[in-house]
């Protein structure tokens, strides 16, 4: 099935992630069921902007049968998912222009990254109980760990113990793509992660493997890390959302709001391009504007 060959494309030639291999199909899938693509090359040489368009529409306003509507974010990736799909099968001469290419994807609302304030994030860790039993040590590890290097969730999961070089005081950490990007470790987190490898060797009785693991020594999965880091940021009520990538945001304002260059940040990111890390600069620049509101006698 051409699907099945796109992925695997994907994943060696593109050396894309699995998690991203997986959301391609599954994005593919369901474009087939919903027009009943069987994979033949003559189906999907058939399809037109129409019916791109179409299935994109159905998905926004939720289905017939009464699915859950798509958020925007989600019709651009699915839309996405297929243009790149479509590409490929122009290179592979199954059809002369791609139906998709044209198609205009949903416009994604404007919003400021959620982040947590330099005080109210001391309160959050300081709230953390990083000595007694491994359960709390590890919990504690993964929220410093998160805050203190910016790591997307499933950098986090992917994380092994050899990828931290105390010598060269960093942490290499694989990101998406394959793209691979080292880290400065601060001084709180080289002298913690020490301390919580050899609880980790205890429960694991390994010296090598995931980096953060389960009470029973299994590698935790980016699930259980969401979940973990939103209960610890549950008690900040302020925040309208809590989860790994919140502490990413943090990670990155904060930085920015103590004069660290946008293009330093950019590469501790694992930014592509400098567009996507701009928008923290939006951050700053709404918190200006609410002090000079509150100080200049003409606001």
């Amino acid at each position: 099935m051409l699907v099945d060959e796109f992925a695997d494309y994907l994943k060696r030639e593109r050396r894309c992630s699995g998690r991203t291999v997986t959301a391609y199909r599954s994005d593919l899938q369901q474009f087939c069921d919903f027009y009943g693509i069987e994979g033949r090359e003559e189906e999907f040489a058939r399809v037109t902007v129409e019916d791109v368009r179409a299935w994109l529409a159905e998905g926004m306003r939720g289905g017939k049968e009464g699915k859950r509507k798509l958020s925007a974010a989600s019709g651009k990736r699915k839309l996405s998912s297929l243009k790149a799909f479509f590409r490929y099968l122009e290179k592979r001469g199954v059809v002369r222009n791609s139906p998709a290419e044209d198609v205009s994807g949903p416009k994604l609302p404007k919003r400021l990254p959620v982040f947590v304030p330099e005080k109210e994030m001391e309160e959050v860790m300081d709230g953390m109980e990083e000595g007694g039993d491994f359960h709390r040590l590890r919990d504690w590890m993964v929220v410093l760990t998160a805050y203190d290097t910016g790591m997307r969730r499933s950098e986090l999961a992917d994380l092994k113990v050899e990828d931290f070089d105390f010598g060269r005081r960093c942490v290499r950490v694989l990101g998406k793509g394959g793209k691979r990007r080292e880290i400065p470790l601060l001084d709180e987190l080289a002298s913690d992660a020490r301390c919580y490898l050899e609880e980790r060797r205890k429960v694991t009785g390994a010296p090598t493997g995931a980096f953060f693991v389960t009470d029973k020594g299994k590698p935790m999965s980016g699930y259980q890390i969401y979940y973990l880091i939103r209960k610890v940021l549950s008690s900040d009520v302020n925040l309208s959302k809590r989860s790994p990538h919140v502490l990413r945001h943090t990670f990155a304002t904060h930085l920015l709001d103590n004069e660290a260059p946008l293009e330093g940040i950019k590469e501790l990111l694992g930014h592509s391009n400098l567009g996507v890390t701009q928008i923290y600069t939006h951050n700053s620049i709404e918190r200006m504007k609410k002090v000079f509101k509150q100080a200049h006698p003409r606001a």
